[in-house]
């Protein structure tokens, strides 16, 4: 095997470029004292409140806690109660799954779109349609693609749907259709937003760190009590809660990055244009480009093989020096912890999962590096 020339993921690279002043804000949170909470965390708290145009911002610990905490905060509101139905799209990541049924609701899977790989208004309606009980819709953003338009908007409003965006893949991409409260930012558009800064996300921490953003002031100060031991104050536990608080250090580490965030989107979408253009295989199904750079943030640049030459395609591409990876493997409900959900046809998901394969996109991959994948991508003889 030949030297990895365009390695998948280079996170020291992607970090390369910001190294000075995140010392800087390690430093500055070491010197602080506060460890937990504090300055640092309001601060990047604002920051996001005026990126995304949301009131209310609450910095959590991870994506997926993100996720539940605000599905338990639905349920705590009374806005949901338990075993309501949760639509979302079943080629998602297990996380968004795990929060529907850590809150007692119930995983409503759907296949995505054959070409968006996201859901349309045409799944939604259908499970509306075959399930009773769908109170919910979670529009994930899978790979930084929009999952929202005036379809999916009127449904959610027709069917009063609590709606809460899975965005831990799209910060930073905007909407052609307005969202239940005007704004266009993914995040923005429902009744909350879920975001992740896992550290290979467009912005991402040096550790686990995510956020809720809301239009709800209710909504917002539930979140902040569960992620606090279920806390209003000190001493004072309203809920049975978690312990689910950003620390200080990663809130700096992100103060840093989240400025940067239009500017890695941008560049994204430049190396997306790279394969776009230079990719010329028939058996290679090559994801929706994109008309402006705010449609879709290119968190991950998915194509779709032949499942019987996937595995041949990925060692041809590594062999030539060119790392890459499958997101995901294998659905949730194939999972052997979601056994249960493995009815109805999704056969579409299934499909996916076994003919797609993510190519080098990150920070440390070039446009030279992208066109060069592509063109050994026609190359390669399977």
């Amino acid at each position: 095997m030949s030297e990895m020339r365009y390695p998948f993921l280079d996170l020291a690279k992607v970090n390369a470029p910001y190294e000075d002043a995140l010392a800087e804000a390690a430093v500055r949170v070491v010197r602080s004292g506060r460890y937990i909470g504090g300055p640092e965390v309001e601060a990047f708290e604002r920051e996001l409140a005026d990126m995304t145009g949301v009131p209310y911002i609450i910095g959590v610990s991870n994506g997926l806690d993100a996720l539940r905490l605000t599905l338990r905060a639905m349920v705590a509101q009374g806005r949901l109660r338990e075993g309501d139905g949760v639509v979302v799209p079943a080629n998602t990541y297990i996380a968004s799954v795990l929060a529907i049924s850590d809150a007692g609701l119930r995983p409503v899977l759907v296949n995505p779109d054959d070409r968006t790989m996201n859901l349309s208004a045409e799944g939604l309606e259908r499970a509306l349609s075959e399930n009773d009980g769908v109170r919910a819709v979670m529009p994930v953003h899978l790979y930084g693609r929009v999952a929202w338009d005036a379809d999916i908007r009127e449904m959610c409003l027709r069917h009063r749907l609590a709606v809460l965006e899975d965005n831990a893949q799209a910060i930073g991409a905007r909407s052609t259709a307005d969202g239940l409260y005007g704004g266009r930012m993914t995040g923005a558009l429902g009744d909350a937003g879920a975001f992740s800064f896992y550290p290979p996300k467009n912005t991402g921490a040096l550790g686990d760190a995510g956020a809720v953003a809301t239009h709800d002031p209710e909504l917002a100060k539930i979140v902040r009590a569960l992620a606090n031991y279920g806390a209003d104050r000190r001493y004072h536990n309203i809920y049975t809660g978690f312990n689910c608080r950003m620390d200080p250090i990663q809130a700096a580490m992100l103060r840093v990055k989240l400025p940067y965030t239009d500017k890695e989107n941008a560049d994204r979408f430049e190396r997306a244009l790279a394969y776009e253009r230079t990719i010329e295989r028939a058996d290679v199904v090559k994801p929706l480009m994109s008309e402006a750079v705010t449609d879709c943030v290119w968190h991950q640049y998915v194509i779709r093989v032949p499942a019987d030459k996937r595995d041949a395609m990925r060692r041809a591409l590594e062999t030539a020096g060119a790392g890459t990876d499958i997101h995901y493997a294998v659905p949730p409900h194939m999972q052997p912890c979601y056994a249960r959900l493995a009815h109805g046809d999704l056969s579409l998901t299934e499909r996916m999962a076994a003919e797609l394969i993510s190519l080098p996109i990150a920070t440390g991959t070039t446009v030279e590096d992208a066109s060069e994948i592509a063109r050994i991508i026609n190359a390669i003889e399977i």
